[in-house]
């Protein structure tokens, strides 16, 4: 109620009446008022999902130790992901605010049963068409003459009229069509050899277009009866379906991205909160050392000391609880990992990563993932689909600059009779309608030819000129797109470069803390030296302990950014795409189709193939795929130059062992 009474001051302070005051009264708003303009709810048959809606309460400052664990692994989370369902997530996706621009696994599959620009929709232009009409009418008509007994006064006629008709357009362009027309006539006129009559005939038609909409390549391009600039053939639907399978990879790759993110992320909240805690216990020892020395008011153990002891390890513990509860901490991270893995918020387990990140030094070549960038990568082949669309369009454009000049030939069988159908008569040719055609006594023909010429082929022309801008744009934004790419993939291979060596950086300041807390503490124990300095050596040995597991998180979220960049992340998560079975109905009546309907043997113009081929986005650069640099000649005639590599693999030689175990320099392929 309170929800409706906000609602409601919200509509009248807009003022909903006065859209119709211009033609009501103000005593006529009571209806527009509180009905038309009130909030309801859809009525829609859902369901909250019970692991849902029976979530348990979010963690806050529990003890990670105390809590179940559940050991994780990267593999399984990205199996889990890719099978919890049937919306790809991405972490700063909006489903909520935006749910339309989400993708889907459902994605490809309605770009592909889209009726307007899905291949089917498509073809059902070529399809058969069946149309027919059957009319009565009764007619009782007055007439106004002097010829009284020659005409009846009055004309009563029942009357009815059939048709049919089955047409079929083929690829060529062809319309062939048949048709049937019955016409029944009963009046009273006196001049008539039956009172009442059948009259019909059989038509066959067909229609070649010679110039304009002739030819297999312009009608799977643009599809049959296209006006200038409207492109919706076979082919260009099959471009729709690639485009739509390219977004669904990106989704998917987009999809792998974020949960290996969200899983280094939540390793990195496990070691950040043991550095946090280590400071913490260094900081309680310390303080319990002080202030015992206080209490017995031994040497070194002034107030002020205590005090200032006391204050460090307050300041750990609160960096403690940040370290769990904020909202880049513990909790956070691993809620946002299970987010990735369509998991409920709480489940009572709290996921723990058993992956630890690479120390080896990985060693890329660069000429090589500079060539697989600029294939593989899923943006770049979407792109090239787009331009073989402007092509294709380009292609129909052109052949619309000509006139619609059309060859049209007509056969017909005309029939007449007492009777729709009766026995044959020898004697009576009209003693039944179908008699009377088929006896085919009555025949006609037409042939001629038909043009349709909008002088200056203004739209055509203007359509072929918006295909070429079309193509050119497409065209620049592929060039935009390689340099663009070109320069994301060098940012990668530095930040790999700067990563490691951040590793080993931090990894030294690590071992140099460690050796000034412990040298530090053994002097204040001595009473040789002031409690300041050991302070502020256990902050930064907890501050470089946590850039320590920064910086490794980081080298191995840069490989796979290089990865991304390179466009083989789905190689390198062991990913791979392909098309799910068909029911086990669509067997049958594929067999069943088989063997009615044969491919025939018919030479036609086959138009440039659209594609190249099967082309596996899971196989890492070299694994057997062709690498093609394109150049700046136009597209149609472009050089590629192909280049095969050896295959290569990338590995690390050993997992992280503990903060005791050294790095170096050495490197691993």
């Amino acid at each position: 109620m309170v929800g409706m009474g906000l609602g409601g001051a919200v509509l009248a302070g807009c003022a909903p009446a006065a859209r119709f005051k211009a033609w009501k009264s103000e005593s006529d708003l009571s209806y527009y008022q509180n009905r038309a303009t009130s909030l309801e709810y859809p009525d829609v048959a859902t369901h909250v999902q019970g692991e849902i809606q029976q979530a348990a309460k979010p963690w806050s400052v529990e003890n990670p130790s105390e809590l179940p664990a559940w050991d994780l692994t990267l593999a399984e989370a990205t199996q889990m992901a890719l099978q919890s369902s049937e919306v790809l997530r991405s972490l700063g996706g909006a489903v909520v605010q935006a749910p339309q621009g989400t993708a889907t696994v459902l994605d490809p599959a309605l770009a592909d049963s889209n009726p307007f620009t899905g291949v089917e929709g498509a073809l059902a232009a070529f399809d058969t068409q069946l149309g027919t009409r059957l009319f009565w009418a009764k007619n009782n008509r007055p007439n106004n003459n002097s010829f009284l007994l020659l005409f009846p006064t009055t004309v009563e006629q029942t009357t009815s009229n059939f048709e049919s008709s089955v047409s079929k357009t083929t690829a060529f362009g062809t319309q062939f069509a048949l048709r049937h027309n019955v016409a029944y006539d009963n009046n009273n006129s006196p001049f008539r050899l039956f009172r009442s009559d059948f009259v019909g005939f059989m038509e066959a038609e067909m229609r070649q277009p010679l110039l304009q909409g002739a030819g297999t390549t312009y009608n799977r391009i643009a599809g049959p009866g296209r006006q200038p600039g409207n492109y919706n053939g076979v082919l260009i639907a099959r471009i729709n379906n690639d485009v739509s399978l390219a977004d669904f990879e990106n989704g998917v790759i987009n999809l792998l991205d974020d949960v290996e993110d969200a899983y280094w992320e939540l390793y990195f909240a496990y070691r950040s909160l043991e550095a946090q805690v280590s400071g913490r216990d260094n900081a309680l020892r310390t303080w319990q050392l002080v202030n015992a020395k206080f209490e017995l008011g031994a040497r070194g153990g002034r107030a002020d000391q205590e005090a200032q002891v006391r204050s460090q390890y307050f300041l750990f513990e609160a960096q403690v609880n940040d370290a769990l509860a904020a909202t880049q901490g513990l909790y956070a991270a691993e809620q946002r990992l299970r987010y990735m893995l369509g998991l409920p918020p709480n489940d009572g387990r709290l996921i723990r990563p058993i992956e630890h990140p690479t120390q080896a030094e990985v060693m890329l070549d660069w000429e090589q993932a500079v060539g697989d960038a600029l294939t593989q990568r899923v943006e770049v082949r979407r792109q090239k689909w787009q331009i073989k669309r402007r092509e294709l369009e380009l292609v129909a454009a052109r052949l619309n600059r000509r006139p619609r000049l059309d060859a049209v030939t007509t056969y017909r069988w005309r029939g007449l009779g007492d009777h729709l159908i009766g026995g044959r008569d020898p004697d009576n040719s009209f003693e039944s309608l179908y008699q009377s055609i088929f006896e085919g006594d009555f025949q006609e023909w037409a042939a001629g030819m038909e043009l349709n010429l909008p002088v200056g082929l203004r739209q055509a022309s203007a359509a072929a000129r918006f295909a070429q801008l079309n193509l050119a744009r497409e065209v620049a934004l592929l060039n935009e797109q390689e340099l663009r790419i070109s320069h994301d993939l060098s940012n990668a291979s530095r930040q790999i470069d700067r990563s490691y060596q951040q590793v080993q950086n931090n990894f030294n300041r690590v071992e140099a803390d460690k050796r000034q807390v412990e040298a530090l503490r053994a002097r204040f124990e001595s009473q040789l030296d002031d409690i300041n300095f050991l302070l502020q050596a256990q902050q930064q040995l907890a501050q470089s302990q946590s850039s320590y597991y920064r910086a490794l998180v980081d080298y191995q979220v840069a490989l796979k950014d290089f990865h991304r960049q390179k466009g083989s992340l789905l190689g390198y998560h062991q990913v791979q795409l392909s098309e799910a079975g068909w029911p086990s109905d669509a067997y049958g009546d594929a067999y069943q189709r088989g063997r009615f309907f044969r491919p025939a043997d018919i030479p036609a113009e086959v138009p440039a193939p659209i594609s190249r081929g099967s082309f596996d986005p899971s196989l890492v650069g070299g694994d057997g795929v062709a690498a093609e640099l394109s150049t700046q000649a136009p597209v149609s005639s472009e050089v590629v130059e192909e280049l095969v590599d050896p295959p290569r693999q990338i590995v690390g030689p050993g997992d992280f062992g503990g903060e005791g175990q050294p790095l170096d320099s050495s490197t691993g392929n």
